[in-house]
């Protein structure tokens, strides 16, 4: 699925998303979270190594959902649409075995923070401010406010900005571990790619399975993180080898003494 206000473009090892609406302050909609889910299963089987995630503009990294996208639900559709949905496609994001870079570029608010929160790495400009501010409107932080930003950022300082309004500086979230690095206002992609040289300078496959162990560690998909890796060692093993071999020779395999081994 394409949508020209969520922009996938893969360079080489770089797989750079941009919430492209700046006229909204890059909120999302319904069409935009179906098409980052979609953008999320092209990235995993891409040859990209990293992941860049930004907001169009400097004013905005992400204003979170569009107020007009779900005020009009009926209670069922908001519940059974636009909040899994959300996850889905946040989740996905998350999940990707590519670790994922975010530039905040200005405000992450509501959704849009918790967005950052589905990266491994958060770079805000100086301007950035962050809030999750749904209680204000009567509704809750749907998209994982309260559980994977509790995970990744601890319990007070959600419990600040999502029961008391608190909104953060660039600097109050940095200090707040929100925040990985502070730069000055137009220096953020300059930073980002400095970051992202580092990270592909290393191994990829030892990366890749760094980030399934973290994310278990957080209980992010720890079943498939499990099976993921036991599965990884299963496919490398001589046993493997000679069970195919036996399966195409109509044989009984010999696990004894695996193919290409000697007693």
């Amino acid at each position: 699925m394409t949508d020209p206000r969520l922009r996938l473009d893969i360079d080489g090892a770089v797989a750079r998303l941009t919430i492209a609406r700046p006229e909204k302050r890059n909120a999302l909609d319904a069409a935009m979270v179906e098409a980052l889910r979609a953008h999320c299963w092209t990235i995993e089987r891409s040859p990209a190594r990293v992941v860049l995630l930004t907001g169009e503009g400097d004013h905005s990294f992400c204003a979170g959902g569009d107020i007009a996208a779900w005020s009009g639900l009926s209670p069922d559709q908001f519940t059974r649409t636009w909040l899994r949905d959300g996850h889905d496609a946040f989740d996905a994001l998350a999940r990707l075995t590519q670790p994922v870079v975010a530039l905040l570029n200005g405000d992450a608010f509501g959704g849009g923070l918790e967005l950052a929160a589905c990266a491994d790495a958060r770079i805000a400009e100086a301007h950035a401010r962050f809030a999750l501010p749904e209680s204000g409107l009567g509704i809750i932080p749907g998209w994982s406010g309260t559980q994977r930003t509790v995970r990744r950022f601890g319990v007070q300082v959600v419990r600040r900005m999502a029961l008391f309004g608190e909104v953060l500086t660039a600097e109050a979230a940095l200090a707040a571990g929100i925040a990985d690095a502070v730069v000055p206002r137009g220096e953020g992609v300059a930073a980002a790619n400095r970051l992202i040289e580092r990270l592909t300078g290393r191994a990829p496959r030892a990366t890749e399975f760094v980030k399934l162990l973290l994310n278990a560690a957080e209980g992010e998909e720890t079943e498939r993180v499990l099976e993921t890796l036991a599965g990884a060692l299963a496919a490398g093993s001589a046993e493997l080898a000679e069970g195919l071999a036996a399966y195409r020779e109509r044989r009984v395999p010999s696990f004894a003494q695996p193919a290409g081994e000697e007693a």
